[in-house]
């Protein structure tokens, strides 16, 4: 892969970061083609509504295969292999290869490749295929966040948004596959929330959530019960667009962590705040 890209040759991290952007294109371009033919297998996971799909599998596949092969050293935490993330070493990778497998089986063009590679437990590197719209946001700790098309037409640095209202945003959020099982389902800070804002997006692919928020394009976004492979890409790209991002204590997110609040400088506190008001109303 060419580097046309705004990553300096000397960055500790440059043949990863690389490698992770080719691999997210890739991986988008094998969604897409599977995508285009229509019917497809579908299995179940954990519950009725977690799925699994012969793409998820392929995807998958192509990703480990390059990255096993270049970086044989690092651990790798993947959701179709249902990876420990206690287990692995110094340097370990976190791949979703479609995130939003519920909208491919149904054919809803909102779905993504997410690769993320952690460094002692931080995020270092996070690519997000927008596969549908053949765009890749990625970022890199201390290089900012980007975004650009397979065409290069030249990369876009990414900011979040400057709104400073609840109720002038437009915030992300979604529910957990486990929602008939727990009543901490995400219904009470949806409910609370709600009359609170301009609108909420359940899009039903947090990767893209975040990716969207980094862009500008969403002002806040709140989640619970997923998996560091959802959100590690993400994560670091809002952190270098300019944004925050917290568990429900209003911690720094860490990797492990199952719930998150996202938003840009103005507007986190505010949602974090929101959050909290609800879950306490709801003996959470």
């Amino acid at each position: 892969m060419p580097n046309t890209l705004p990553i300096p040759t000397s960055y500790d991290y440059y043949e990863e970061l690389i490698t992770a952007i080719d691999l997210a294109r890739r991986a988008g371009d094998l969604l897409l083609r599977i995508h285009r033919q229509g019917p497809r297998r579908i299995a179940t996971k954990m519950t009725a509504v977690d799925m699994v799909t012969e793409a998820d599998t392929a995807s998958q596949a192509l990703i480990l295969e390059t990255i096993t092969a270049r970086f044989p050293d690092h651990a790798i935490m993947a959701e179709e292999d249902g990876g420990d993330k206690t287990n692995g070493g110094r340097v370990r990778w976190l791949i979703d290869p479609l995130d939003g497998t519920t909208n491919f089986a149904s054919r809803f063009p909102v779905f993504a490749v997410s690769i993320a590679m952690c460094v002692d437990g931080r995020p270092a590197i996070g690519v997000v295929q927008d596969v549908v719209r053949e765009r890749t946001y990625w970022a890199a700790a201390g290089l900012g966040a980007w975004m650009g098309a397979p065409v290069n037409l030249g990369e876009v640095q990414l900011r979040v948004s400057q709104t400073q209202e609840l109720k002038q945003s437009l915030i992300a959020t979604g529910f957990p596959y486990i929602r008939a099982e727990t009543d901490d389902n995400n219904l009470a800070e949806f409910s609370y929330l709600m009359p609170k804002v301009r609108g909420v997006r359940r899009a039903g692919a947090a990767a893209l959530d975040l990716a969207w928020l980094a862009d500008g394009r969403l002002d806040g976004y709140w989640e619970a019960h997923l998996w560091p492979w959802d959100w590690g890409a993400g994560v670091l790209m809002i952190i270098e667009a300019g944004g925050v991002v917290t568990d429900y204590a209003g911690e720094p997110w860490r990797l492990g962590a199952n719930q998150m609040v996202a938003a840009n400088p103005h507007l986190h506190e505010k949602l974090l705040t929101a959050i909290q008001k609800a879950r306490a109303a709801a003996g959470f």
